[in-house]
């Protein structure tokens, strides 16, 4: 697939722009603050109806605006697709997939796949289970539409017992109908975690393989999916800690709570591994999604590389830049790095500078 455009009107810090990319490598530099970030989040929102900073709508729309409009042009399978996003303040966004209106995100995701690296990925291993889970679930949704239905119905049957659990506390009568969250909750629960499950297997046979190329075979790269209770035992496990969820108002068992584990030679590298070997295994993950999309989409995906070469030392830069010549690659930073004008056959430029994104060269 091929990102080809993006149009923005009030977003963030753009009041108009149009963008063309290249089919291959397209820079985007400037110094911090001035919006490269920005046109990158625009075209993720596009493509997963969320921001991968986790803005709400309306932190995105232009201050002083109620609305923002974002156009994206995808090519996919040989076929053009017109992606249209509205954005509003106070209502649900509007979406659009050549200018037939959605109802559904599952109807959305799919047509445009982005592996996005930025250096808040880093601390995927270093922060805690939510960033691992975040992880997860933002592959999968992009991956698996029924993993998408299952996990928005589990994540609003537990909003809706966390609500019911504090509610009891004022009227004990309501405690009757907590079953029926609990056998709903266990439903949709089981099937997260058998298709986390199988995700992290597949996941791992392609890891392993990167990993030893990145360390120079001196290392072997696990991961290890954690759930926080198995899916066999979820709904008992919800029953039997009920008394104690009812006591603190919120849901103490479940997929919500799962965890991902990342081992060299069995040590858990979040607890004792260096930077360096943590930063490895990010750069390791990256690239193993840009893998299995083509194996699920039968395309290679758009790679964003948002900052992030700055955070990695040249040994890892060159064996990123190295790994990416067949794939559509957007990168931000904040200067033409001899790195990259000297060993990267780049094919767009564009400066950004307060808002305002100059095409400097095209080959």
């Amino acid at each position: 697939m091929i990102l080809k455009s993006v149009a923005l009107k009030n977003f963030r810090n753009y009041n108009d722009l149009r963008l063309e990319f290249d089919r291959g490598t397209n820079i985007l530099y400037g110094d911090n603050a001035q919006g490269k970030t920005n046109v990158l989040e625009s075209v993720y929102v596009s493509a997963t109806t969320r921001s991968h900073k986790g803005s709400k709508d309306k932190e995105i729309i232009q201050f002083g605006q109620e609305e923002s409009h974002i156009r994206t042009v995808v090519e996919k399978g040989g076929l053009d697709y017109q992606i249209d996003m509205h954005l509003k303040k106070n209502r649900s966004k509007g979406i659009a997939v050549n200018k037939i209106p959605i109802k559904k995100a599952s109807e959305l995701f799919g047509i445009l796949n982005i592996v996005f690296f930025s250096p808040e990925d880093l601390n995927i291993i270093k922060n805690g289970p939510s960033e691992r889970r975040r992880f997860l679930d933002a592959e999968l949704c992009q991956l698996d539409k029924i993993y998408l239905f299952y996990l928005t119905k589990y994540n609003k049957i537990l909003s809706q017992r966390n609500k019911l659990l504090k509610d009891i506390n004022f009227r004990p009568e309501l405690k009757e109908t907590l079953s029926v969250w609990n056998m709903q909750m266990a439903e949709y629960g089981r099937n997260i975690i058998k298709i986390r499950k199988k995700f992290v297997e597949e996941l791992n046979e392609i890891v392993f393989e990167i990993h030893k190329s990145i360390s120079g075979n001196r290392e072997e790269l696990l991961l290890r999916y954690e759930p926080n209770v198995s899916e066999e035992l979820l709904e008992q496990e919800i029953l039997r800690s009920q008394e104690k969820d009812l006591k603190f108002g919120m849901t103490s068992v479940g997929p919500h709570r799962d965890d991902m584990c990342f081992l060299i030679q069995d040590v858990d590298i979040r607890r004792y591994g260096s930077q360096g070997q943590q930063r490895s295994c990010v750069l390791s993950l990256k690239l193993s999604e840009i893998q299995l999309v083509k194996k699920s989409a039968k395309e290679m995906p758009v790679l964003f590389l948002d900052d992030v070469l700055s955070e990695l030392d040249s040994r890892r830069q060159n064996f990123l830049l190295n790994s990416i010549h067949d794939i559509q690659t957007v990168i931000t930073c904040t200067g033409l790095d001899e790195f990259v004008k000297n060993r990267f056959e780049i094919d767009k430029i564009f400066k950004v500078v307060n808002g305002t994104v100059t095409l400097e060269n095209s080959f």
